[in-house]
């Protein structure tokens, strides 16, 4: 098998009715190994979807349905390692995101081994996405992929229409469990096993179907009670988990529920919770461009250096895009998805709203390579995210500036396209995501523009007298 590349990434789910608007929502941050691997944002149409699937990494091979629908995709553009897809939603407004890698332990890989010729994440967006036709149906498309060719690693996924929001892990080679998020709650999931609590009875669970016999057959549950704890059965709880996954959930966690508090190393912070109050795209956003601020730990705070190190912050230099993928139920269904999309590190970009209904994306947006180029958003962005990393206190106020006029022009966009719909939809949306390309473009050229002012006059390389 091709060397495994491991992406390490941060989940946001929000059900309808946490939501401020009535939409569901699923999100991540797509993080690599590397700080930088070039983005495109495309639209995958049914005759471009291949018949028949053969992996990069593992050599898999599979057979695919003939009746793929249209589906957006966020490929690799340096497609060395496979086409790596990311997110989308379909043209049923059925969304996905694969995949946020996660933690096992030796028990259970000991009972059901990883597959070096099984599937990864590479390849899951590609086998799914094109075929269902809600998020439950995801769920169980890739399940039944899991247990017939196997995985080579461990990893959570995201689902959602406009009714539902679900969750699945991988267990060992061949296994799998699924939970539904309420409605009225949202999760935050880092690079570990997340789910806890799991009812095998519940309508809003599912699983391979002998995984409750596995856990008894292999003596894999720790806990007293008698019930199932899928991170304690299936997870870890190492001291990386403290450091490196914890601290992400309970920053998240403080975010949406400032009113309870918790330890940051805490390795049973719960899975599903309840916001104080209804969250917006804005929340979503914040928390995943998030470092820790107004803490210790901070990198760019006034903590010692020890406690600026301690944890693994969420925006990080190796965030290569971030999507937040909406079913709106207030609007048409012709409408509906949204693929909020920035590329490179979070703390200088914003998500742009763009609409999925389409037959193609805007080109800033769409011909990224492995080139350095200002006119494309993915290294437009890097280098602004490059050069507020050199003093971030600096620029902190001209970001927060930009931040608010480019999703105030965002939105105004949106709300008049929703508003002054004609018959051509589709070519209407693709005009709509070209204004909010250029708006994007244009914005974030200025950003840089300003910072490079301002920096110059206080760089290193100075003398204060004048000649």
């Amino acid at each position: 098998m091709k060397k495994r590349i491991k992406g390490s990434c941060t989940t946001i789910l929000v059900g309808k009715k946490a939501s401020i608007d009535g939409s569901t929502i699923i999100s991540r941050n797509d993080d690599g190994h590397e700080a930088l691997d070039p983005q495109r944002f495309v639209v995958v149409q049914p005759e471009d979807q291949p018949r028949h699937y053969q992996s990069v990494i593992s050599k898999v091979e599979i057979d695919l349905p003939d009746d793929p629908m249209r589906y957006t995709s966020i490929p690799n553009a340096i497609l060395d390692n496979g086409i790596w897809p990311a997110a989308g939603i379909n043209s049923d407004n059925v969304t996905m995101s694969a995949t946020e890698t996660i933690t096992t332990n030796s028990r259970v890989l000991g009972a059901d081994p990883l597959i070096d010729g099984g599937v990864g994440e590479e390849d899951l967006v590609t086998l799914v996405l094109p075929y269902v036709h809600s998020a439950r149906e995801g769920v169980q498309r890739l399940g039944d992929i899991i247990e017939k060719y196997g995985t080579y690693e461990t990893n959570g996924i995201a689902f959602s229409d406009n009714n539902e929001v679900w969750w699945l892990e991988t267990i060992g080679g061949h296994h799998w469990a699924a939970k539904r998020i309420p409605d009225d709650a949202y999760v935050v999931a880092p690079n570990r096993m997340n789910i806890d609590v799991f009812d095998f009875d519940s309508d809003d669970t599912m699983s391979s179907d002998d995984l409750k016999d596995m856990i008894e057959k292999y003596n894999l549950n720790p806990d007293l009670n008698g019930k199932y704890n899928l991170r304690h059965i299936f997870g870890s709880a190492t001291i990386k988990d403290t450091v490196y996954n914890n601290p992400r959930t309970w920053y998240g966690q403080q975010y949406f529920n400032p009113e309870i508090k918790q330890d940051p190393m805490e390795q049973d912070l719960p899975f599903i919770c309840h916001a104080n109050r209804k969250i917006s795209i804005e929340d979503v956003k914040f928390v995943l461009s998030s470092h820790f601020e107004n803490t210790k730990y901070d990198p760019y705070g006034n903590g010692t250096e020890s406690d600026k190190k301690l944890f693994r912050p969420i925006g990080i230099n190796r965030n290569h895009n971030v999507h937040i993928l909406q079913v709106r139920n207030n609007v048409p269904a012709e409408i509906a998805g949204i693929q909020w999309l920035a590329y490179g590190a979070n703390t200088f970009n914003t998500v742009v709203p763009f609409y999925t209904n389409i037959n193609d994306t805007p080109a800033p947006y769409k011909d990224a390579t492995g080139t350095f180029d200002l006119n494309n958003m993915y290294w437009l962005s890097t280098t602004t995210a490059l050069l507020g990393d050199t003093d971030y206190d600096l620029y902190v106020d001209m970001r927060n500036d930009y931040e608010l006029d480019a999703m105030s022009a965002y939105r105004e966009i949106q709300n008049q396209t929703d508003a002054h719909l004609g018959q051509n939809i589709t070519e209407e949306l693709e005009q709509a995501n070209e204004k909010l390309a250029d708006k994007a473009l244009k914005l974030q050229t200025k950003l840089l523009g300003d910072m490079v002012i301002m920096g110059s006059e206080h760089m290193k390389l100075r003398y204060n007298l004048n000649d």
